[in-house]
This record gives C-alpha cells, structure tokens and sequence, in this order.
C-alpha cells in the first residue's frame, strides 16, 4: 500500500515539476523545451521509475555505476539514462557495457576520464556519447570539477581529440543543501561564453546542467537548458543505517 501510495506521489510531483519550470521559463521568456528536466533516482526503487516513466517521462540519472547498472535493464530500452556526477575512469568501461542506451555523461572532469570513456565508446558500435564537462564553480575542495580556468582546454580535448565522444556543454554541482548561489551559476555561463568563442561553436551546441531541487527555478532563469531534480520528485533519499 505505502509503494503504490508513493508512486501516485512521485507521478503527482513530476507534474508540479513541469509546471514549475514552465513557469520559471516564462519568467525569462523561454520556452520550457528548452529545458530538459532530468528525474534522478538515486536510492529509490525500480517501481517509482516505473511510475515517472508511465506519467511520459524518459529521461533518468543516476550518481553511481553499479545503481544505473542494475536499474537500467529493468526499465524500458526508450529511457535515456544519465550518469551524474565524478566517474572513475576505471568503471567506463562497465558503465558503457552495462547501459547500452546511456545519453550523456555528466560530467567528464579530467583528460584521464575523457580518454577511457573514448576508449569504451569505441569498442561499442553505437552512437558518439554525449559528455558535459563537469566545472567546479564553487571552490570547495570537496567538490570533482576543473577550474573555470580549465575548462576550455578539457572542452577542447574532448572535441578534438576523442571522436567517439560528442562535447554537448558543461554542468555544476550545487551545494550540499542542492541550492546554488547565482554567482555559481554565472561562472558557468561566463565558462561556455569563453569555450564557444575558442572551439567556434554556438551557445546552443554548448548545454549548461546547473540546478537541482532547491534551486532549479533559478537556474532555468539564468539559462539552464538541462535540470536534474531528485528528492523533489521521488522524496527523500533512502541511505542504509551505518552501523
């Protein structure tokens, strides 16, 4: 009962979620397409996605390997998943294999990363991944991401140098309480304006993943083109009691 009491819950929530963003794109005369609302799972069962994904929804993240790898067969082949957050190199590989409709890494946040993603990629027939650079724009230690400093040459790198990877933008990481400072996410607009002007692309070629629960609606209006929304949709995460 308490499961099927949840997943009317998260299907609910899903829909006041798309209503909030429709409404904060408004605010900055956008359109709400263009903005990607990302449904991130992370803890919670295989029912509430189910749920989400009957209420219309495809796209889906997850912040570790092992999870988006057990949940992604039991969920339908049409569901274009995330993964979210700082990647071991080591776990490319497994990642790729285990995930055959993966969308888009978030994000690629050293050389090393890029180059063992390129080399999974490779050995898959399937389409260029999709890879944002994950840019640190807070300045905590605690925090994966290169320096805004750094981030035209990690975006150069994996234009140039890895063909089996397609470089689609950057993403952040709020703070640990899931809000953002506007500051935050002016440094990351300001680190596209600079990779558009060095690789020659448009803004539009280069996304920006800023925003999550407590500061989406912020984050659409300062440009966001892609928000990952967890707690907000599937309620509070459920970690195990350590004992």
């Amino acid at each position: 009962m308490a499961a099927r009491a949840a997943e009317g819950l998260a299907s609910t929530a899903l829909r006041n979620v798309l209503q909030r963003v429709q409404q904060a794109a408004e605010r900055a005369s956008r359109q709400a397409s263009q903005v990607r609302v990302v449904a991130v799972s992370k803890t919670k069962p295989v029912v509430l996605l189910q749920e989400v994904y009957d209420a219309g929804h495809r796209h889906f993240g997850e912040n570790y390997v092992q999870e988006i790898i057990e949940k992604a067969p039991q969920m339908p082949k049409d569901v274009q998943w995330h993964f979210i957050g700082h990647l071991q190199s080591n776990k490319a590989k497994a990642l790729l294999a285990g995930v055959p409709n993966l969308y888009m890494v978030e994000g690629v946040d050293s050389p090393k990363v890029a180059n063992h993603l390129e080399k999974a990629v490779a050995g898959l027939e399937r389409n260029p991944l999709k890879v944002l650079v994950q840019v640190n724009t807070s300045g905590e230690e605690s925090k994966s991401g290169v320096e805004p400093s750094e981030c035209v040459e990690l975006a150069r790198h994996v234009k140039l140098e890895c063909p089996h990877l397609e470089f689609s933008g950057l993403m952040t990481i709020g703070n640990a309480d899931y809000t953002s400072t506007p500051e935050n996410f002016k440094t990351l607009a300001s680190c596209r304006d600079q990779i558009c002007k060095e690789l020659q692309i448009s803004p539009e070629q280069c996304e920006l993943s800023m925003g999550m629960s407590g500061d989406f609606e912020l984050a659409i209006e300062m440009g966001s083109t892609n928000v990952r929304i967890g707690s907000t949709i599937f309620g509070a995460r459920s970690y195990p009691v350590k004992t």
